[in-house]
């Protein structure tokens, strides 16, 4: 089995992503999986074109784009993708857009094609946090989330495809307000390597009780 793990490169002012930080600690074998690594841009559109190229070479069985969320304690897949751009702030190229549909020919949202409650399942068995997100924001990660999901269902209906977010690395807290949650950046990169041996093992996800009551 071969799996594309992508991670965003810093943004917003931060010296380090912790989501490549923790992708390059990543091994390049997990037991009969093939890791194949990329870095992303966070740009708008010059993301999922990066994405796209990476899965029309290495024609994977699954994707997995791997983003910073600043503010959480723990790993969250994400269930679903929503088809607007409405961005609080400039991505690494100065775009900003605004209530804008990433394709307008697109739906509304698309769900994760990867067994988000089993990799979160995954993830706690290794004692590290995690749960399961129904909002991935509007920025680039819910962009490169949707942009992904669009060109597989439309070019690609085989392969699975989804993204995950992980917390703050302790290095970029140090100078913030406390308590701001952070992870070492070695225990997400076990939780990535959690969540990859779930996609392996999960065709189908698993059905147990992971909603939230808001």
């Amino acid at each position: 089995m071969k799996i594309l793990l992508t991670a965003f490169d810093a943004f917003d002012g931060e010296s380090i992503n912790p989501a490549l930080e923790s992708v390059r600690l990543v091994p390049e074998q997990i037991g009969d999986i093939q890791i194949v690594k990329l870095e992303v841009p966070t740009v708008f559109y010059k993301s999922i074109d990066t994405v796209k190229e990476a899965v029309e070479k290495e024609q994977p069985d699954a994707v997995l784009c791997i983003g910073q969320a600043g503010g959480q304690y723990d790993l969250t897949p994400e269930r679903v993708a929503i088809n607007i751009d409405d961005a609080r702030i400039k991505d690494n190229e100065g775009n900003q857009p605004i209530d804008r549909p990433i394709f307008p020919d697109g739906a509304p949202a698309y769900f994760s094609t990867l067994p988000v409650k089993a990799m979160v399942q995954e993830i706690r068995a290794a004692k590290i946090p995690a749960s399961v997100s129904n909002s991935a924001g509007t920025f680039v990660c819910n962009h490169l989330m949707y942009g992904l999901l669009y060109t597989l269902a439309n070019h690609y209906p085989h392969i699975r495809g989804g993204f995950m977010h992980v917390p703050f690395a302790p290095a970029q807290v140090v100078n913030l307000p406390a308590p701001t949650p952070c992870l070492g950046i070695q225990d997400i990169a076990a939780g990535i390597e959690a969540a990859v041996r779930a996609i392996a093992k999960n065709q189908k996800d698993i059905r147990t009780a992971e909603g939230k009551i808001h």
